[in-house]
């Protein structure tokens, strides 16, 4: 752990050098991932560090948890409430009973915030993307799946889990449901219809049973897209 934890900071700082950037901004939503990503930055750069807490629709449980990240590791942080904003574009765009797209609203309004700080301030965005989630497309694109730089992008969950009890990430984070908050009581695993284990054990290379192996591969196909750059035109011929 501890030499993954010092290849990773040296890593963090060197993305930010290179980039002629002044620090991290990441978004703390009182999860695990964002929460072991937030410390790892702020062991990288202690005082160029910010991290943002975007409440939309959000459950207080999810805020206290990422203030007490907050003071356990000493980041600033800074609380940003979008559901006026949220709830004006909902009143403007076309209603829907869909979960999915609203849910994915709001995950767009709180990239927008990040990178509106990331400009004003010359900073990187450090994503919170694990390797599971990328690896069957499980993000929102151009939402939480936008970033600079994926700290955690090389870890499964259960590793950033153990990663996070050395840490020392709070207890109630580390046993809490995992959720991208998209809409009260939302829940990763419910959503997906698989587990993070089954998921994890799949890239692993080991055997899952057929329904789970079905709908990651499933999901694999279906999310694609979101791995690839836009797909470009190329015509048969100079068009001038």
């Amino acid at each position: 752990m501890q030499q993954f934890v010092e290849e990773c900071c040296a890593w963090i700082k060197d993305r930010v050098k290179d980039a002629g950037a002044e620090g991290v901004v990441v978004g703390m939503s009182g999860g695990l991932d964002s929460s072991v990503t937030a410390v790892l930055c702020k062991k990288a750069l202690p005082k160029a560090t910010l991290g943002l807490i975007i409440p939309i629709q959000s459950s207080p449980v999810d805020t206290e948890h990422a203030l007490l990240v907050s003071k356990r590791f000493d980041i600033d942080v800074r609380i940003l409430n979008l559901e006026r904003p949220f709830y004006e574009m909902l009143a403007i765009l076309e209603s829907t009973e869909d979960k999915i797209p609203v849910g994915n609203l709001k995950s767009r309004l709180r990239m927008c915030v990040l990178y509106y700080y990331a400009n004003r301030d010359n900073l990187l965005v450090a994503g919170t993307s694990n390797k599971s989630e990328i690896g069957v497309g499980y993000f929102t694109k151009y939402g939480d799946g936008a970033s600079d730089i994926l700290p955690i992008g090389s870890l499964l969950k259960s590793e950033v889990r153990k990663l996070g009890e050395y840490l020392g990430v709070p207890e109630p984070i580390l046993k809490k449901p995992p959720s991208s908050g998209l809409w009260p009581g939302h829940k990763d695993e419910e959503e997906m219809g698989i587990t993070y284990d089954e998921i994890d054990a799949y890239l692993s290379g080991e055997e899952v049973d057929e329904d789970a192996k079905k709908r990651i591969e499933d999901m694999m196909k279906r999310n694609r897209h979101k791995l690839e750059s836009p797909y470009i035109f190329i015509p048969s011929a100079s068009p001038i």
